[in-house]
């Protein structure tokens, strides 16, 4: 594994090279608030199966930089889908098999459904991971709400304020909500932890959980992605949706009601008590959901 950087039009995007230069690639990508070890388990087993395996810092992470300061630091969803094409478009991979979840599943499921010609496979933890903003004023069932503190808290300045002071703080107990039976100890989170020193961290996550309910605008850049978006795109791509059956943000529940977004190959597999970050919890079934959909639908 080496650490390499790569510009796009906005980023100097850093990631981890995992196997060989000609294997068929595959990019996994990483969530909120979690970075790249989360697949420490996960590439080796890709890289032993032949592939290219790619893991990218998202924007705001670790470090990975914006090249102007004129950028808004924004982590909407456009941006995050805009930033795995274009990290494709910057190494000339025309096609890939990507996988991840919670931002980075959403940045897969982004490229997936808009460019799907870009895309071998795809992974989705906890399903159709595109946000209907247009709905994001509709409340949710108390239950769901509760959940959502975080979001919430993150729209007031007293929440930027508290994520920029105790940035460790918050996301240490995210962790432990969203993925309740998962036993990490401090030396496993500080290794993620670091990441989130990143000079744009707090701005980006702040702007993310504001713009998807409205309380932010987008980059106007993106705007031709966001109205694609606000369409609801179905994703044509063969798929496979995992879903911990301890997820303490997103109860698997919710994704058996996705089926209808996917119109290719599709199945959904629920692991058992299994939280939020599913790769770094069950790496052995990630990469098998990659390589089983790998063989299943080589070219």
């Amino acid at each position: 594994m080496t650490i390499k950087h790569i510009h796009t039009d906005v980023l100097d995007i850093a990631w981890e090279d995992h196997g060989s230069a000609v294997g068929a690639p595959v990019i996994l990508l990483h969530g909120f608030p979690y970075d790249v070890r989360a697949y420490d388990e996960v590439a080796p087993r890709l890289a032993a199966a032949g592939m290219r395996v790619l893991v990218p810092y998202l924007r705001g992470y670790g470090p990975t930089r914006f090249l102007s300061a004129d950028t808004p630091r924004s982590g909407e969803q456009a941006a995050l889908g805009n930033d795995l094409l274009q990290f494709m478009n910057a190494l000339r991979i025309e096609r890939a098999t990507v996988a991840g979840y919670d931002w980075g599943g959403r940045a897969a499921c982004i490229v997936s459904a808009l460019w799907p010609e870009r895309v071998a496979g795809l992974v989705s933890c906890s399903g159709y991971n595109i946000q209907d903003i247009a709905a994001s004023a509709e409340p949710a069932p108390a239950e769901q709400e509760h959940r959502f503190w975080y979001q919430y808290y993150f729209h007031t300045e007293r929440g930027r304020a508290g994520l920029s002071k105790n940035r460790r703080d918050v996301c240490r107990l995210l962790w432990r909500l969203w993925s309740p039976e998962w036993q990490f100890d401090e030396a496993t989170f500080e290794k993620s932890a670091s990441s989130f020193d990143n000079p744009d961290f707090v701005d980006v996550v702040i702007q993310s959980y504001r713009h998807r309910y409205g309380y932010a605008p987008g980059d106007p850049a993106l705007a031709p992605i966001d109205a694609k978006l606000a369409q609801k795109p179905k994703i044509t791509v063969p798929t496979k949706v995992l879903h911990g059956g301890h997820d303490g943000v997103g109860p698997a529940a919710q994704s058996e009601k996705h089926q209808h977004f996917f119109t290719g190959p599709y199945q959904r597999r629920l692991l058992p008590r299994i939280g939020h970050n599913l790769p770094q919890e069950a790496p052995i079934d990630f990469a098998a959901a990659i390589l089983d959909l790998v063989k299943e639908h080589r070219p």
